[in-house]
């Protein structure tokens, strides 16, 4: 059901320049449990060539707004207010008006490109189909124009690749063919849903660099819709922040980065974990979860999780209102305090303490390895044939590493998808023998266990998973998902309920709720139970696999800072694997970077992010999003061409040669070099090495 809002005064000369001109959007869906208020109010007014950054927490509303102004919810929403597309009202059309409007005047870029293009179509035959639904253009015409696209993108070779079929590009590159298609018809607003959130850093500051062309090509608006906020400060102009269904803060970049004027703002901002501060310090989680938008209570809906609540908040919700007249709303009773200065952000939420591990104090050289890996390889052979296989290559994804990691102390392994993380991972937890090299447990070498003493090894070893939801057993509480790693080790039963009480209680859950199962949890409230059970057996090591990655910014920041705490209190060591190089930087005393199966550079964590020395190291710090407006503006990127290779067919001599900045400014001789010799890890300085013939140092942070 849809219900316009009418205001007379308002039409196309009334609108001004505003491409899209949304106001007092409400979106409405029935459920069992009653009406859910998704949407409560969303305005904005978006100019030609404008970027309008939407953010917030999963479940605030940011999508389903987007789908209300495609027109693209299902019949039972009720959407009510206005959408205006160069003063024509879009509320209210048929669907096939609308039809004939999305794809030609508004386009979206989707999430997950693979659900999102047809998987048996070509991806130039999907992009013709966009180009003549819309215009009078001949097939020919239309691949001509498929293929400039594509060009236009980045995508390599794009006479060949423009009959290739999704599953045959790689994330970025679909990625960039939805954002081709989208652009087609030179549309006057790109809708972009979370375009980067599953991407590496490098291919999302390629996909960042790819929208802001398509901007200049087509002079679309764009709604860029995310949960980061460091890709918001260096694309967008103007910043809404939404709360539970509702804009609560909106005004230009730098306003709600630099003054923010409501909490919540204050709060995501603090929880992000940043690559260009020096000093570590413990990050400000935002306590508790979003209320359900069934039946909301009375009162500003961000209440019960804000420290600076005053009584008013209970019953009076603040409208989006501006505290000194100026275009810079906020949904906040405080917010006059807070413009003032009366109120202060370190006041709002104050930056805990970080507790020091006991070990830290003594030196690294002085420690016992706890995990050491020396010359591990990890190689797969390529067969075809269902009956007489035959072997056709052989997938490299190991291919010979070496570190160690001593007590008390976090090692970050970091790298693009594809390099052999997982993998490594893989190798240590099995404690079998790897294809080449060794691994050692506490001096142990795992090769030729017995399984009585590989079981008590486990004990010692343990994993989180990046899904806590796949991770737990659905089938059972939480109580028996903790005591489960218990009874395996024969402990005995009288033990084994307080020991579970003892769990929740580390990890800052309640005892009361160990009869729950793990789907009534939130995802951040589940991702503690996971860490819970890793820690049942006391270990001395724990394997951390993306455990943050599936989490919001205000959860992620409490379960970083409860791994700070438990490292401290336990003296634990951590094997911390992460795509999010702002993670790693906070977490980690060292860091290995991996590209395609080999560990390019290691060193002291400070070392290498002050002072990266591979060509590789260099472009993925340069692709971090920073929150910080001014610095995202001045830093330097450094983009990579295409994706990494495939582990069954690795160039030869330097592996990075073929993506490598440096490589393209060489004399041919030194170019030479790069292609016959495999470069070994060198020394940078104390605790730094790199696996380059021409490693110099390069800031980019």
């Amino acid at each position: 059901m849809t219900q316009v809002y009418q205001e007379p005064s308002l039409g196309p000369s009334g609108s001004g320049d505003a491409v899209l001109d949304v106001r007092d959007l409400s979106v409405l869906f029935p459920s069992e449990a009653g009406t859910v208020e998704a949407v409560r109010g969303v305005s904005y007014r978006l100019r030609r060539g404008e970027v309008l950054g939407i953010v917030g927490e999963s479940g605030s509303g940011k999508s389903v707004s987007a789908m209300a102004v495609l027109g693209l919810l299902p019949d039972t929403a009720k959407v009510e207010g206005s959408i205006r597309l160069d003063g024509r009202e879009l509320l209210g059309l048929h669907d096939d008006e609308m039809s004939k409007i999305r794809g030609k005047q508004m386009a979206m870029v989707f999430q997950d490109p693979l659900s999102a293009l047809t998987p048996v179509y070509a991806i130039g035959t999907q992009i013709v189909e966009a180009l003549q639904i819309h215009t009078e253009i001949s097939k020919q015409a239309a691949r001509a124009r498929a293929i400039e696209l594509l060009d236009m993108v980045g995508i390599p070779d794009p006479k060949r690749r423009v009959d290739a079929f999704p599953h045959e590009f790689s994330g970025g590159m679909r990625q960039r063919a939805m954002i081709a298609m989208a652009i087609a018809n030179d549309p006057q607003v790109i809708i972009a849903d979370e375009p980067t959130t599953a991407l590496d850093v490098t291919i999302q500051a390629q996909i960042l660099d790819v929208l802001k062309v398509a901007k200049e090509a087509t002079g679309a608006a764009i709604v860029m819709i995310t949960h980061d906020l460091g890709v918001v400060a260096g694309f967008a102009d103007r910043v809404m922040v939404m709360y539970a269904g509702k804009p609560v803060e909106t005004g230009t970049v730098d306003e709600l980065y630099y003054t923010p004027r409501m909490p919540y703002t204050i709060g995501l901002l603090g929880s992000i974990p940043r690559v260009d501060e020096g000093v570590k310090h413990a990050l400000v989680p935002i306590e508790g979860n979003p209320p359900s938008l069934v039946d909301l209570p009375p009162g500003c809906p961000f209440r019960a999780r804000c420290p600076v609540a005053v009584p008013v908040c209970a019953s009076v919700e603040p409208d989006l209102e501006s505290a000194t007249g100026e275009d810079h709303p906020s949904a906040c009773h405080r917010r006059g305090e807070l413009a003032a200065g009366t109120l202060t952000a370190a006041e709002v939420f104050p930056v805990p303490e970080l507790p020091e591990p006991a070990s830290a104090r003594v030196p690294r050289e002085q420690r016992p390895s706890v995990l050491e890996l020396d010359d591990v390889h990890r190689h797969f052979p390529l067969t075809v044939g269902t009956v007489f296989k035959r072997r056709v290559g052989t997938v490299r994804a190991v291919d010979g590493i070496s570190f160690d990691i001593r007590s008390g102390e976090t090692l970050g392994l970091v790298g693009e998808s594809g390099c052999g993380k997982t993998t490594t991972l893989l190798e240590i937890l099995s404690l079998a023998d790897p294809s080449q090299g060794s691994i050692a447990v506490f001096g142990k070498r795992t090769g030729g266990l017995r399984g009585s003493e590989r079981k008590a090894l486990r004990k010692d070893i343990q994993v989180v998973f990046q899904d806590p939801m796949a991770a737990l057993d659905p089938r059972l509480p939480v109580f028996d998902i903790l005591a489960e790693p218990l009874r395996a080790h024969r402990w005995a039963k009288e033990k084994i309920g307080p020991r579970v009480n003892e769990l929740l209680r580390l990890v800052g859950l309640e005892v009361g709720h160990a009869s729950r199962f793990a789907s009534e949890f939130s995802g951040g409230q589940r991702q503690r139970i996971g860490i819970a059970r890793a820690l049942a057996l006391d270990p001395k090591v724990v394997v951390l696999d993306e455990p943050v990655s599936a989490l919001d910014v205000s959860i992620q920041a409490g379960v970083i800072n409860l791994l700070d705490e438990l490292k401290a209190r336990l003296d634990l060591s951590y094997l911390f694997v992460a795509h999010d190089l702002s993670v790693v930087r906070h977490v980690a005393d060292r860091i290995a970077v991996m590209y395609l199966g080999r560990i390019v550079e290691i060193g002291e964590s400070a070392s290498v992010f002050r002072r990266p020395s591979h060509p590789y190291t260099q472009a993925l710090l340069s692709a971090i999003p920073v929150p910080d407006p001014h610095k995202e503006r001045e830093r330097r990127r450094i983009l990579l061409d295409g994706d990494l290779p495939s582990p069954t067919n690795v160039p030869s001599g330097c592996r990075f040669r073929n993506r490598c900045p440096k490589f393209k400014t060489l004399s041919e001789g030194d170019q030479r070099r790069c292609v016959d010799e495999d470069p070994a890890l060198t020394a940078q300085g104390p605790d730094h090495e790199a696996a380059c013939h021409y490693a110099s140092v390069l800031e980019v942070v």
